[in-house]
């Protein structure tokens, strides 16, 4: 499947911005089954581009003048072939880089008391990843506006309610807590029929399946296996090793940030 996205993000601010450096992650990863055929990025300032240690293709954005609104747009296509359950990507970092928690992930003891009902016991890995993430969806329930994106794995889980950012720290916490590495996948979800696909930025899991030698995608909001509708911008450890644009500024005061996500499907023009 060929994906045509559009993504545009504008921080305005109250006041002048003397100084910004925004890390961006927004260049789809390479790898066997997903191929960038074009891809632009359209920003003020100047760009420095790098490859991170989790084998994400970065941009360091930095404006050294005065400024009151930052405006960001990447355009292209990419072409998805995934056929595979698992995902046998080289990265630069091995499979137990992923197994230590961090303050997003950290596992409360709620947290380990659903590890431990869905993961201890027989049965295939895969079939007990889907089962958690059946009950991470009932434990944090799907709700826009709920959360911060510093707000911790534990946190959700104890308001009972998040977005997908959350529902997927509190999967990753569960799976390090029982010995299974799990990273965290930030990017888009192309999803609908007809030329105009319902489009969101979007963020999912990655857990090791050994015996399989690879990354297995598990899309838990939607309690489905990553596929052809899900385009990879970055992994990491968890959403601020993966987050599409993240920076610091010096001044500027209180900001708005708008983002607006656009996808067409290729197949269906």
């Amino acid at each position: 499947m060929q994906l045509r996205i559009s993504h545009r993000t504008t921080y305005r601010y109250q006041e002048p911005v003397k100084y910004s450096a925004q890390m961006l992650r927004l260049t789809p990863r390479r790898d066997g089954e997903q191929h960038t055929l074009a891809w632009s990025i359209q920003a003020p300032g100047r760009r420095a581009e790098q490859v991170d240690a989790h084998g994400n293709i970065t941009h360091l954005l930095t404006l050294e003048e005065p400024h009151r609104e930052i405006s960001i747009v990447v355009t292209g296509v990419v072409e998805i072939t995934r056929t595979r359950e698992v995902l046998r990507e080289q990265g630069m970092l091995s499979p137990l880089a992923y197994l230590a928690p961090t303050a997003l992930t950290a596992a409360s003891e709620g947290i380990l008391a659903l590890a431990r009902e869905h993961l201890e016991g027989a049965g295939p890995l895969r079939q007990r990843l889907y089962d958690l993430a059946r009950g991470v969806c009932a434990s944090v329930r799907y709700r826009p506006g709920t959360t911060a994106v510093d707000d911790p794995a534990a946190a959700a889980f104890e308001r009972g309610e998040g977005v997908c950012q959350d529902q997927a720290h509190v999967l990753i916490a569960c799976c390090r807590a029982k010995g299974i590495p799990a990273r965290y996948v930030s990017g888009y979800l192309c999803s609908g029929s007809g030329h105009q696909g319902d489009a969101a930025s979007h963020a999912w899991v990655e857990a090791w399946l050994s015996e399989a030698q690879g990354w297995h995608g598990i899309d838990v909001t939607h309690m489905e296996p990553a596929g052809a509708c899900h385009c990879r911008l970055a992994v990491g450890r968890d959403y601020l090793d993966a987050a599409p644009v993240r920076g610091v500024r010096r001044g500027g005061g209180p900001e708005v940030m708008d983002v607006s996500v656009t996808a067409t499907t290729i197949d269906a023009q």
